[in-house]
């Protein structure tokens, strides 16, 4: 097949008018598919359900704490050392929240703000400019809330290591306003990139111009393989520690897509000076979180080889519907050289690269198809990707079939956009 752009016009219009053709049929389907969130589907939330039948009552006190009662405002040890297991760091460094680590993220950034952090001279309300570092594309979820802070979020591209790390120690050296950076080590939302340990080793090495920098290291997917077995990562915690920089780090994890989204557990990881300046302030706002959440999981998961053996499962789940994704790409769109895309072995997402400028056009054109996306331009800060090329593809909730048809519909939406683009130029 030929390349679209190595096409003449005459050609490129028979080209257009088949793709239009496709396009008005699978517009008369009437679909209604959704692609876009990285929601786990049914039958992998299933997995988890013998998790409510474990006898939480018989087992209520623990480490002599009672889950049933006030009190543990760090969490349940037991539940404490499943995290630290999991990610490598010490039990003490580990606090235990609530359901989603997205809101420990917040308020972690709320307390910097309100309050200041270990290091701040004062709170960041007080100061006229805060600048925040975004590697991108990355996660809109993450830039929200750094922006609803009044933050001015500076894109820093993503390589296929990690952050343009040349970029970020210069602006960090450089602009005491930069307060920190956002970082999604293992497989990153929606790349699927991990980060090499060179650029893991110069970010904990960073020389901040803010005393107070915060490195926020979401590790939203430090055991979600679906491809192989797992890929051990580093400790973040000691790495800083060793290069100087042991308060500069706040690390999360959830168990959001391992037992039950909207109801597993979060927690976040850093130094044990953070962590007793983190726990005088959050011990104004609650006494404890959910702690009969904490024990059900604690005792369900274990530790991580537990926990190892759990995510096979869901890979059986995830694989194959990755695998269509990949088919449909390099069969429809990899021979007319209309797209390009990381191949990820985990987390949730393929992050799929059209020809500049045609990523909202084949947004639009799958929307009045029935098939729903996350919008483009969303994983960049402000929702403004300066290529207007990617798109971020979410294929763990559908049904098999249905993934197949909604691939289907995209793979169209791509080649009518990118034509329609090229016919215009020529």
């Amino acid at each position: 097949m030929t390349s679209l752009e190595q096409m003449d016009r005459a050609e490129l219009q028979m080209f257009y008018e088949a793709a239009l053709k496709e396009y008005e049929s699978c517009k008369a389907k009437g679909l209604k598919l959704d692609m876009s969130r990285g929601k786990p589907s049914r039958a992998q939330v299933a997995l988890s359900n013998d998790m409510l039948n474990i006898d939480v009552v018989s087992n209520a006190v623990t480490d002599g704490i009672d889950a049933f009662n006030y009190g543990g405002l760090d969490g349940l040890p037991i539940c404490r050392r499943f995290f630290a297991d999991t990610l490598g760091v010490k039990p003490e460094q580990v606090f235990v929240g609530g359901n989603a680590s997205l809101q420990l993220m917040y308020d972690t950034i709320a307390k910097a703000y309100t309050h200041g952090l270990l290091h701040s001279e004062k709170p960041w309300s007080k100061l006229d400019k805060i600048k925040w570092l975004c590697p991108a594309p990355g996660y809109d979820r993450h830039f929200k809330v750094t922006q609803a802070f009044g933050m001015e979020l500076i894109t820093v591209p993503m390589n296929d290591d990690g952050p343009d790390m040349d970029m970020v120690e210069k602006l960090v050296a450089e602009d005491p306003a930069v307060k920190g950076m956002w970082c999604v080590p293992k497989y990153s939302n929606p790349d699927g990139i991990i980060y090499s340990d060179e650029v893991i080793d110069r970010i904990a090495h960073l020389k901040p111009a803010a005393k107070d920098f915060l490195l926020m290291w979401d590790n939203a997917y430090c055991i979600h393989e679906f491809d192989g077995e797992f890929r051990p990562f580093r400790d973040i915690l000691t790495l800083c520690s060793e290069a100087g920089n042991p308060d500069m780090v706040f690390e999360f994890a959830s168990t959001s897509k391992i037992t039950f989204p909207g109801s597993g557990v979060a927690c976040f990881a850093c130094s044990e000076a953070n962590m007793a300046y983190m726990k005088k302030l959050i011990s104004a706002q609650t006494i404890s979180f959910d702690k009969i959440n904490q024990l059900r999981h604690a005792l369900f998961l274990k530790d991580r080889a537990t926990a190892l053996v759990h995510m096979k499962k869901h890979a059986e789940f995830l694989k194959p519907k990755f695998d269509i994704v990949l088919e449909y790409l390099e069969r429809e769109i990899k021979p007319l050289d209309i797209g390009r895309w990381h191949t990820p072995k985990g987390g949730y997402f393929v992050s799929f690269f059209t020809i500049p400028g045609c990523a909202k056009r084949t947004n639009q054109l799958a929307k009045e198809a029935g098939v729903v996306m996350t919008a483009a331009g969303a994983t960049y800060p402000y929702g403004i990707d300066p290529e207007d090329s990617n798109l971020r593809i979410a294929p763990s909730y559908p049904p098999v079939e249905e993934l197949k048809e909604a691939m289907s519909v995209f793979c169209t939406c791509v080649k009518l956009a990118a034509a329609e683009k090229l016919l215009a130029e020529k």
